[in-house]
């Protein structure tokens, strides 16, 4: 451990990182990428290797297996009220050449974003209700994300029906 960590008593950024961490955003830890670069976890998300943070509560699913860092990244498709409807993105596989921290502090922030999780099934699949914290702000999110092949205007109707519910609509 650098004196620099020792004094501070946390993380700092690695050399060549291309991201700019807002005000209040901590370094909690780094590891190299096999083949080059570095992935960044901060208290408000994990950076990729291209400078681009992926905040806490638009990281689906995050898995460690094999040296590597499994990541699934959602986007906001659309918003119905206040309840946001995410879609997937390919998962993503990030070899740590040496991986301390990383995979413990990226499976506890990705766990702590969620609130509660429901999954209700609807035509053609079925849909994940999850609320989430959202880093840096107060309060939590409400985030459907849809099964592949759901009935999108039974997905629709569903979301409308429960941001109504709790008067987000």
């Amino acid at each position: 451990m650098s004196l620099w960590r020792r004094l501070l008593g946390r993380e700092v950024v690695p050399e060549g990182f291309t991201g700019r961490l807002e005000g209040d955003e901590r370094v909690l830890a780094t590891a190299p990428l096999t083949g080059g670069g570095h992935l960044v976890v901060t208290t408000l998300g994990v950076w990729l290797p291209e400078g681009r943070r992926v905040g806490w509560h638009l990281v689906s699913k995050a898995t460690w297996a094999g040296g590597a860092i499994g990541l699934v990244e959602a986007e906001e498709a659309e918003t119905i009220g206040e309840v946001v409807v995410l879609t997937d993105r390919p998962a993503r596989r990030l070899p740590l050449a040496e991986p301390g921290r990383v995979p413990q502090v990226v499976h506890e922030r990705v766990t702590s974003s969620v609130r509660t999780r429901h999954h209700r099934d609807l035509p053609g699949g079925g849909a994940w209700f999850v609320q989430r914290k959202v880093p840096g702000r107060d309060g939590v999110v409400l985030q459907v994300r849809p099964d592949p092949g759901t009935d999108r205007d039974a997905l629709r109707s569903v979301v409308t029906e429960v941001a109504r519910t709790l008067g987000r609509a």
